[in-house]
């Protein structure tokens, strides 16, 4: 790709009509998802994503001499639906690949050299039986199997089952009874299964519990967890230790198990080795050879890596890494990563204790000027609790950045406040190309890390228990406040964006006579609590317990703290995006709100995706989408833009 550079004299032009390189084109153009770094043998395994593809996920092999190869052949998607998210949808045994197929969610098994074969039965309504989390024992697969029953989210079990490995065969149920259940392990004599297990109304990150079983006994014992504890990626060591992580210190930290004796703390800071079990298999830690372990450590919003000696001493590699999405040993003093760094979008490195970096899989080259990205800054801000008192909220701000065009003297920047999912997510620090479509355009970016956010403790994260509508909105009125106060941003031109949970944010961020914003975006955002309290996947169906109260007791509080609700003091326009197979955030929620702002006359863009579920994954729906906000911003704010342009209905001309 032909480097794009900057001409020496910048054109004067205004805010947000600045022409840029970074184009929805090339947003999607060659754009990978890479995640999920396996080891075998001397083998390097991953997974790819590609837009261009229809978000089809490939698993890729590297082999010693740098030679990669694709495995699955076409009509093949590693992804499964377990929980709606996915994750932990393939692993890897001897060359011998097993996946989850997107398309019926059977169980396949791929040999070298040979075509895949369905391991597990056809199900009893199609795509009904869903499988994951898997790892081989000997002969046989530990897996998670969610079996649809066809009647919603009350109609749906999650179960630990056991199958061959290389014969189809009737999955084996070990494990039936918890409301869910993740990260099945074998012991390395063969006599022990772990898994974690946690119940309704719970999420993964509140309280999960490591369960125990001997298998020739059938006594099972509790390990770790429970109440005001989320325990995660248990693994067996060969010495016959059972290492996790855990948060009842208040940060997800690692310790040891060792039957018939007291848990051992390994790893304990004030910093998050654990991410939200959003999706299955995360991977924040390896155990090397000789006992060192090599970690990702999340903390004041940036990721790192660091090395525990066995004897217990700690030390912080030196790296450029800012988002670590995967932590896998290599060899007896290596790891293999998939990360990310401000600059440059996540690729798969193989690191060294010694902090030495060799490249498997490098980022795509954009082709273009380094003056074109913004760097995050880290910002810190003043925003209240529900009692109205004083707290403080994080985010990353990424001013405008072009070195070919400047702003008109006097002037400064719209501001896009970005509102992250979940809304147990976070804002990451890593190169997104599609933030950077925004920032060389003229636009201010602030990406809010709000109370409910990861990465800040357990005490923050639970800063949104009962008052979601509340401290997220409190946290994104204060952001978009404080860089206008500050001076960084035009105070009349903020705007704010996001989708699913952050979709909620905006609409109730806009459903408010005292909004600071003039436009918003909601992306398969949620309007009506509780519409989605009754009409929702099993894996959320009783997240809002948490978040706002128990339904139906606490129907008030789910009506007061719906946007669809408080129409009468929405004023702002607004463009609403939605994918008409999603699961999660169903498309009568964006419908609703539609149908509310064009009775009242309120400016507002509608855009329903064919094929697309909760989030969209096909390259031409990504370029439509982004373009399309581009297009309702500037009609909005009154600039000149070169994207084709979209009706707003009940604009003013």
């Amino acid at each position: 790709m032909i480097a794009v550079s900057a001409p020496t004299t910048p054109a004067v032009l205004p805010f947000g009509s600045w022409p840029t390189p970074i184009t929805s084109e090339l947003v999607v153009a060659s754009a990978v998802r890479v995640s999920g770094a396996r080891v075998d043998g001397d083998a390097v395994y991953w997974a790819e994503a590609s837009p261009s593809a229809g978000g089809r996920t490939q698993i890729v092999r590297r082999d010693p001499d740098g030679t990669t190869t694709d495995l699955l052949p076409e009509g093949f998607d590693a992804r499964t639906g377990v929980h709606e998210y996915g994750g932990a949808a393939w692993w890897v045994r001897g060359g011998v690949v097993w996946f989850a197929n997107w398309l019926d969610q059977r169980l396949y098994r791929l040999a070298p050299g040979g075509e895949p074969e369905p391991l597990t039965p056809e199900p009893a309504i199609p795509r009904g039986d869903r499988f994951a989390d898997g790892s081989v024992a000997g002969a046989e697969i530990l897996l998670v199997r969610e079996r649809h029953g066809g009647s919603g989210a009350t109609d749906v079990r999650n179960e630990v089952v056991r199958i061959a490995a290389d014969t189809p065969s009737e999955p084996e149920v070990l494990v039936s009874g918890p409301d869910f259940v993740i990260s099945p392990q074998l012991s390395p004599d063969g006599r022990r299964i772990v898994w974690i297990q946690w119940d309704h109304p719970s999420m993964p990150w509140d309280d999960t519990v490591l369960m125990g079983r001997n298998l020739e006994t059938g006594d099972e014992a509790y390990i770790a967890g429970g109440p005001g504890e989320s325990v995660s990626e248990p693994r067996w060591q060969p010495d016959g230790s059972l290492w996790f992580l855990s948060d009842r210190t208040g940060w997800w930290n690692l310790y040891r198990w060792v039957p018939g004796e007291d848990i051992k703390p390994l790893v304990v800071l004030d910093a998050e080795i654990g991410v939200p079990g959003w999706q299955l298999g995360s991977s924040r830690y390896a155990v090397l050879p000789g006992g060192r372990v090599v970690f990702a450590r999340w903390s004041k919003g940036y990721d790192g890596l660091a090395v525990r000696e066995p004897d217990g001493e700690f030390t912080e590699l030196d790296l450029p890494f800012s988002a670590i999405g995967s932590v896998a040993p290599y060899g007896v003093g290596s790891v293999v990563v998939v990360a990310g760094t401000p600059t440059e979008e996540p690729g798969v490195h193989v690191v060294s204790v010694d902090g030495d970096v060799e490249t498997l899989q490098a980022p795509r080259d954009l082709g273009i000027d380094d003056g074109y990205l913004s760097v995050p800054e880290a910002v810190s801000f003043p925003s209240v609790d529900p009692a109205g008192l004083p707290r403080t909220a994080h985010g990353l701000f990424y001013p405008p950045a072009n070195p070919a065009v400047a702003g008109p003297a006097g002037e400064l920047p719209p501001l896009l406040v970005v509102i992250h999912g979940g809304p147990t997510a976070a804002a990451l620090p890593v190169l997104s190309v599609a933030v950077q479509y925004w920032t060389s355009r003229g636009f201010g970016v602030v990406d809010v890390n709000y109370g409910g956010s990861t990465g800040f403790g357990r005490a923050y994260r639970e800063q949104l228990k009962g008052a979601w509508g509340i401290v997220d909105v409190a946290d994104c009125l204060a952001a978009a406040r404080h860089l206008a106060v500050t001076g960084r941003v035009d105070g009349a031109r903020l705007a704010i964006r996001g989708g699913s949970a952050g979709g909620y944010t905006v609409l109730a961020a806009l459903a408010r006579a005292d909004t600071p914003f003039s436009a918003g975006a909601d992306h398969y955002g949620v309007a009506d609590l509780e519409a989605l309290a009754a009409d929702t996947h099993k894996f959320e169906s009783r997240y809002l317990d948490g978040l706002v109260g128990p339904y139906p007791a606490a129907r008030e509080v789910y009506v007061e703290r719906s946007p669809i609700h408080h129409v009468d003091q929405f004023h702002t326009p607004l463009i609403v995006l939605q994918g008409d197979e999603d699961a999660i955030v169903p498309p009568n929620q964006s419908e609703a709100i539609v149908e509310a702002l064009r009775a009242r006359q309120v400016p507002v863009a509608y855009l329903l995706f064919t094929g697309e579920q909760h989030g969209f994954r096909k390259a031409e729906n990504i370029r439509r989408a982004l373009d399309a906000e581009l297009s309702f911003y500037s009609q909005v704010f009154g600039f000149a833009t070169d994207v084709p342009e979209i009706e707003v209905e009940n604009l003013p001309r």
